[in-house]
């Protein structure tokens, strides 16, 4: 499995980058499949009434969607996991799978709005504070949505067919490999310049839209993949990737990212695996 490193593919611009689902790609398995769905389940056994959430009449969809995820396992992955009667549709998804669900449902004035959803990996966000909220407000504190994607983003879910999934993703810098960050941002008071690669994970989120076509939701998956900034930017074209959009990304986008605190260390490092150095210790003091 490929990491979806779309940091890749050119300037930064605040877009919806949407990207044909092939079949078969809905759901990622890999190595990490039996240690993220365990941590899942704990999450769902000591957390559940923070980990999903379902508002009334959504039972149907989230089963649809159990279903669904369910036939994609079997078909597409070999699996046919057993004891799945749960009573409740959401947990039993949770504990099988690594991607987290939203389901919006439409509005009787065609908006889309968050009715249900498990989402055991969520970043600096929880569910129940999003529940019952239309995509505008959802996205509320992310800058320039509701000005430059807040319309299309509308007209892309009302249109959106069963048969035509899309992906998307994004990515972010973090000081803890966690995938579970409900709260708040920390600040790593040890970063420098010359540790960064080390102490600052790379942040993925792969994902995906698609429409189930008895209860008409649209699913929003989350997969969420974390790995060692140092693994990922090794090479030195992927670090000198991730620092031009470093510098292209609008500020108030770099401080809803938490960038701010990290950005002179990070760029620093960064700079120096692009020019295919290392920082020397010393340099380190220089970049606080």
């Amino acid at each position: 499995m490929q990491l979806p490193l779309v940091f890749m593919d050119g300037p930064w611009r605040l877009s919806m980058g949407l990207r044909a689902l092939e079949p078969g790609q809905w759901l990622w398995l890999d190595t990490h499949h039996a240690a993220e769905t365990a941590e899942r389940r704990r999450l769902l056994s000591e957390k559940r009434q923070e980990v999903t959430a379902m508002s009334p009449g959504t039972e149907p969809a989230c089963r649809e969607l159990l279903g669904m995820v369910l036939d994609d396992l079997a078909l597409h992955h070999g699996m046919r996991p057993a004891g799945t009667d749960d009573d409740e549709p959401l947990a039993v998804l949770g504990g099988l799978v690594q991607e987290d669900f939203c389901l919006l449902l439409p509005a009787a004035d065609g908006q889309h709005v968050l009715r249900a959803g498990v989402l055991c990996f969520p970043l600096h966000w929880r569910l129940r504070d999003k529940l019952d909220l239309p995509l505008r407000a959802i996205h509320g504190p992310v800058p320039g949505f509701s000005d430059k994607l807040g319309d299309p983003a509308e007209r892309f879910m009302a249109a959106l067919l069963p048969e035509r999934p899309v992906w998307r993703a994004n990515w972010t810098f973090t000081e803890r490999p966690d995938l579970h960050q409900p709260g708040r941002r920390t600040v790593d008071p040890l970063l420098d310049s010359a540790n960064a690669g080390q102490r600052l994970w790379l942040r993925i989120e792969r994902q995906t839209l698609r429409r189930l076509p008895r209860s008409r939701a649209v699913v929003f998956g989350i997969r969420s993949l974390v790995r060692p900034l140092a693994e990922i930017a090794a090479e030195p074209g992927v670090a000198a990737a991730l620092a031009a959009r470093l510098r292209e990304m609008e500020p108030g986008m770099a401080v809803y990212k938490g960038i701010p605190p990290m950005r002179q260390p990070l760029l620093r490092w960064l700079d120096a695996v692009a020019a295919g150095a290392r920082p020397a210790p010393q340099d380190a003091a220089a970049g606080r």
